[in-house]
């Protein structure tokens, strides 16, 4: 019992984590790259409103939001869980594309990027993230 209860509090920090680095990402991006004059980035509404003023360098960083908080959620998971290491990873990635499903849903953004997100960003992110962690845990597991 106590593998399950930790496997589930580890995916619940995992998702967390990737949240946080996700909107860290997402709040930082307008300091580097500047809305379109006339957008207001600050509500969902405006938004929805502006989104066509958006050149392709505005979506670099709602992608890397998306791909480094579903990689990072991995590979933390990857790290800490006891037991199903992949699968709860592959569930943090599932997870964040629900998220991106949802959002292509709500905000108008171009085809062009809600394949790329969708494709690009959280599956494959997530399993990028478990390889990565998991090549850092094979010393440590054979001593």
């Amino acid at each position: 019992m106590k593998v399950i209860i930790r496997n589930i509090v580890v995916f619940i920090m995992a998702l967390v984590i990737g949240s946080v680095v996700n909107m860290s990402l997402i709040m930082v991006s307008g300091h580097v790259i500047p809305p379109p004059n006339g957008a207001d980035v600050t509500t969902m509404e405006g938004l929805q409103a502006s989104l066509h003023l958006f050149e392709p360098k505005h979506f670099i960083f709602p992608f890397l939001a998306h791909a480094l908080g579903t990689f990072v959620g991995a590979v933390f998971v990857t790290l800490l869980a006891v037991s199903h290491k992949m699968k709860l990873a592959l569930a943090v990635g599932c997870t964040f594309l629900l998220g991106g499903v949802m959002n292509v849903f709500m905000l108008p953004a171009p085809l062009w990027f809600c394949a790329l997100d969708l494709i690009g960003a959280y599956l494959p992110m997530a399993w990028l993230g478990t390889m990565l962690a998991q090549k850092f845990q094979a010393p440590a597991s054979a001593v």
